[in-house]
């Protein structure tokens, strides 16, 4: 195990003059209770956020909080995929699969190129399967078209020249493999520079800080006493608009607003398993399961990501987790195109489950729409629900143009309409990620020993241009250039970063989703409990 920095020799990431620190909790709960903002949001996953960044962009003066860490629940629990959505041409969703495929390629394109990569996907056919190779095969070519082909031509392969590819692909009885191109994301990263994007636009968060009730002037919700859930302070927060953004949770706090509000969303959980790859991938594989499901085996953060599940779930959000029933279902259904090696349980580093919450009503959920549902109770609070990671951008503008057509102008007339915004505004470190990669090699530190290639390249492609932030910080004091653990690639002025500049409190807030440490299985007690020091020692 590395040793931990010293902590006296470890300086707060602001005092450097090319930084700019977050407001500690105390400065911000201040702020938060002193101003009468235009929009509190009230929900930190990425449907929140986005509208937070959307609205702050806009003009407005926008407070943003959440129970548990940004992106903490649903938001960093996807299958890390930016995509079209293959499935949907099945019902007839042409215009809707080509929207989804504008909006990823400006992400990944211009947005945030250095968050999101292109992935080929392999969809193989096997003999008896749901769905044959001709069809297949016009499927992902006009798949393709919807996105001018970007991404190159969907079209059929050879099943010996897929198994170079993926040495684990199961090659009996498969009769040909379609191709075709999206991209993928560490949806952690992405929600995080999201925030830091609604930031730099001028909006207020803070995290672990929960509703306990709601505000009200002549009957309208104007705002929220909350509490911070890490030192116990109740305050509250005045706004003239509040959208309620808390997913899974999002009936809850409408009843806050409404004892009476009748049930408006039903929820899927979908579990997720991450393993040891046994060799390397070049594309990951798509793989039917019948008419409606797909599931997915993805090379991801130099591991394998297979899922997904989708069954209703009514328990409580905040219990839900992959049981053996789960897993169960994952590796099976992973076999019909995996071989046996690749999916041994010994491989399993961690898993994951999360909600998605999808519009109420009757039937499957895997056949239920994924689209973005914004309501408005008795109060006058927002609520909205719904959704896809791949659309969060068009998510934020929708709600922004619900926003500006309330009647009475509720927020006023100085703000800019969000159709007058510009269409791709990148977030923030937007940079090709080879280029910073290269950067991080060449002018690392003299004398002093070189920064590994994977650090580069790992930092590069989860903070952009902000890497060389935290390279200089290892190069200030060489300590935090070392590994937290020797079989991953984050260093340890990832953990001062995230305390200084990414609003991390826990061990988990950097483990789990601002380093990939859990995921890779190595965030031991150990590891933890120097990360909470580190963490600790503002």
């Amino acid at each position: 195990m590395t040793s931990q920095p010293t902590l006296q020799s470890v300086p707060a990431l602001g005092t450097h003059p090319a930084s700019g620190s977050n407001p500690s909790r105390a400065e911000a709960r201040e702020q938060l209770s002193k101003a009468t903002y235009d929009l509190l949001v009230i929900g930190g996953g990425i449907l929140g956020i986005s509208t937070a960044w959307h609205a702050a962009q806009s003009g407005l003066r926008v407070a943003l909080v959440d129970a548990g860490d940004f992106a903490g629940a649903t938001s960093s629990a996807s299958s890390k995929l930016l995509h079209g959505g293959l499935r949907y041409l099945q019902t007839g969703a042409v215009k809707l699969v080509a929207e989804n495929h504008f909006e990823r390629r400006a992400v990944s394109r211009q947005v945030a190129p250095h968050l999101a990569n292109p992935l080929t996907f392999y969809l193989p056919v096997y003999k008896g399967g749901p769905h044959g190779a001709a069809k297949l095969g016009a499927g992902v070519f006009a798949y393709s078209a919807l996105s001018a082909f970007g991404d190159g031509v969907g079209h059929l392969l050879s099943p010996s020249k897929a198994a170079q590819d993926v040495p684990e692909l199961r090659t009996d009885n498969l009769k040909a493999v379609a191709v075709y191109g999206d991209d993928q994301m560490n949806d952690s990263r992405m929600a995080l520079m999201t925030v830091r994007a609604a930031v730099e636009s001028g909006a207020a968060v803070l995290n672990h800080t929960e509703v306990t009730g709601l505000r009200f002037t002549r009957g309208r919700v104007t705002g929220a006493e909350l509490r911070d859930r890490l030192s116990g302070d109740e305050f509250g927060v005045d706004a003239r608009l509040v959208l309620n953004a808390t997913g899974p949770w999002v009936d809850h706090l409408r009843r806050m607003e409404d004892p009476n509000a009748a049930p408006s969303i039903r929820l899927s959980k979908g579990a997720h398993l991450v393993l040891k790859r046994t060799s390397p991938w070049k594309a990951a594989l798509a793989t039917p399961i019948d008419k409606y499901r797909i599931t997915f085996a993805l090379p991801w953060e130099d591991m394998l990501l297979l899922g997904t599940t989708d069954e209703e779930y009514e328990g409580d959000p905040a219990d839900v987790s992959v049981t053996e029933k789960d897993t169960a279902q994952i590796l099976d259904e992973a076999a019909f195109s995996i071989r046996d090696q690749q999916l041994s349980r010994d491989l399993i580093t961690y898993s994951f489950a999360g909600l998605r919450v999808l519009p109420g009503g009757p039937g499957d959920t895997s056949k239920a729409k994924r689209e973005t549902v914004v309501s408005e109770g008795r109060g006058g609070m927002l609520s909205v629900a719904g959704g896809k990671w791949t659309t969060f951008r068009h998510i934020g503008r929708t709600v922004m143009k619900k926003l500006e057509s309330l009647p009475g102008r509720p927020l006023g007339e100085d703000f800019e309409p969000v159709s007058e915004l510009p269409r791709k505004l990148p977030l923030p470190g937007v940079a090709n990620p080879r280029a910073v990669a290269h950067r991080l090699l060449v002018d690392g530190p003299a004398p002093g020993p070189r920064m590994a290639a994977d650090t580069a390249r790992h930092l590069a492609t989860h903070y952009g241009s902000l890497a060389f932030d935290i390279a200089r910080l290892a190069n200030e004091n060489p300590e935090l250039g070392e590994r937290v653990h020797p079989d991953a690639p984050e260093i340890w002025a990832q953990v001062v970063y995230a305390r200084d500049n990414e609003w991390a409190e826990t061990a988990d807030d950097v483990l789990r989703r601002r380093t990939t440490l859990t995921i890779r299985g190595l965030a031991t007690d150990d590891v933890r409990g120097k990360v909470q020091d580190l963490l600790d020692d503002k």
